[in-house]
């Protein structure tokens, strides 16, 4: 047996074992590429508001209408947006697991509308697209193992696409179908020119899958462009062993401090402390259209001292090496959004094409299964 015939037979078994996974993934991912402008226009009567003359209300302030609106949630965090836009309270519980959010008007404390995000179109989109809708624990690893098989199928299909000659080259690059053409010839070419030209973006999306599905392949990737901290984000703890005077909550303080440093209108999510030793976590995108130029700030909660976090790659933009950007970078490429709105429509568009190969990879094996043997004259 020669070695593309080996080649054939792992790209088939291969492609019947991950298909659906991959199927599913694809179309999810699809799904969700437009979720951030799809929620923008769906969404605009409870997250815009009437820009007001006065200033925002403190995230102390929040925070009490949060408690007292929802008192058994855990707050988790608060996001502020432009002037024009309500301020996002979500909380967050993993087990049982609790995803609201309240939805308020920064200047009156007025809540505009509540959300189960358990039960949000694109929430159940994104379960899908991580777990298959399964049990975290059994569908992460599922999901990664099929993106590692698909990575594998996607090399092997290069193999067994690359033509032998030039006027083979030109038939494996454009549909060339006559009247007469069968089914199974449309199909044939369908699966084979399709896959040729999704065939590098494809790579990028099993690749960048990866990174998040297996934290050994994150790990291998980021140690090879040189990086030496570590990937696993954790929250720094405050230092102080008591509290300091303030004359205001230290949540409004870590808040003021980091308004002061960035341009008005940029995203600061401020991220209430769990227990008396968390750190006051702020998150910052002036950029909203990307996440991987975030800035993430820590503030002892006692002194209100910044604390480091070159432990590992999440802080400060101007602390970030070559490497601790390209893991970054991950999820902005994983969506297209590090092209900004015409890379989420490349990614829609191979997503969707991805989502095809399967398909059609099935039917071209039900139709040499089925096929019938030529009879002799």
């Amino acid at each position: 047996m020669n070695v593309r015939r080996i080649a054939q037979r792992l790209h088939r078994w291969l492609g019947l074992v991950s298909g659906l996974v991959v199927l599913i993934v694809s179309l999810t991912g699809a799904l969700y590429a437009f979720q951030e402008e799809i929620k923008g226009i769906t969404e605009a009567s409870f997250r815009s508001v009437e820009a007001g003359n006065t200033d925002f209300l403190p995230p102390s302030a929040l925070e009490k209408i949060c408690r007292d609106t929802l008192p058994d949630y855990p707050l988790h965090s608060l996001a502020y947006g432009k002037r024009d836009q309500s301020v996002e309270a979500i909380f967050y519980q993993a087990e049982p697991l609790i995803y609201h959010a309240l939805y308020i008007d920064p200047y009156t404390g007025k809540t505009l509308k509540g959300k189960d995000l358990t039960r949000d179109f694109f929430h159940i989109v994104l379960q899908g697209h991580y777990y298959l809708w399964l049990p975290p624990g059994i569908g992460k690893p599922v999901v990664a193992s099929a993106t590692l098989v698909f990575v594998v199928l996607i090399l092997l299909g290069l193999f067994l696409w690359w033509p032998k000659n030039k006027k083979v080259r030109k038939q494996r690059t454009w549909f060339r179908w006559k009247k007469s053409t069968g089914w199974r010839r449309k199909n044939y070419d369908l699966h084979n020119i399709v896959g040729f030209y999704v065939l590098s973006i494809a790579l990028i999306f099993g690749i960048t899958g990866l990174i998040w599905g297996f934290s050994w392949f994150g790990n291998a990737v980021y140690g090879m462009a040189g990086g030496e901290k570590s990937t696993e984000y954790r929250a720094p703890q405050s230092i102080s062993d008591s509290a300091v005077k303030m004359e205001a909550p230290a949540l409004d303080q870590a808040w003021n401090k980091t308004r002061k440093r960035y341009t008005p209108g940029a995203i600061i999510d401020v991220h209430v402390p769990v227990t008396d030793k968390d750190a006051i976590f702020v998150l910052v995108r002036e950029d909203h259209s990307t996440h991987w130029k975030s800035e993430y700030l820590y503030f002892d909660q006692y002194s209100l001292k910044e604390l480091s976090s070159d432990h590992h790659i999440w802080g400060k933009m101007q602390e970030a090496t070559v490497a601790d950007k390209l893991i970054r970078m991950n999820y902005d490429i994983h969506v297209g959004a590090i092209l900004s709105f015409p890379g989420k429509v490349l990614a829609f568009l191979v997503s969707l094409l991805c989502a095809s190969l399967p398909v059609s990879g099935f039917l071209v094996w039900l139709g040499r299964r089925n096929k019938k043997p030529a009879t002799r004259k």
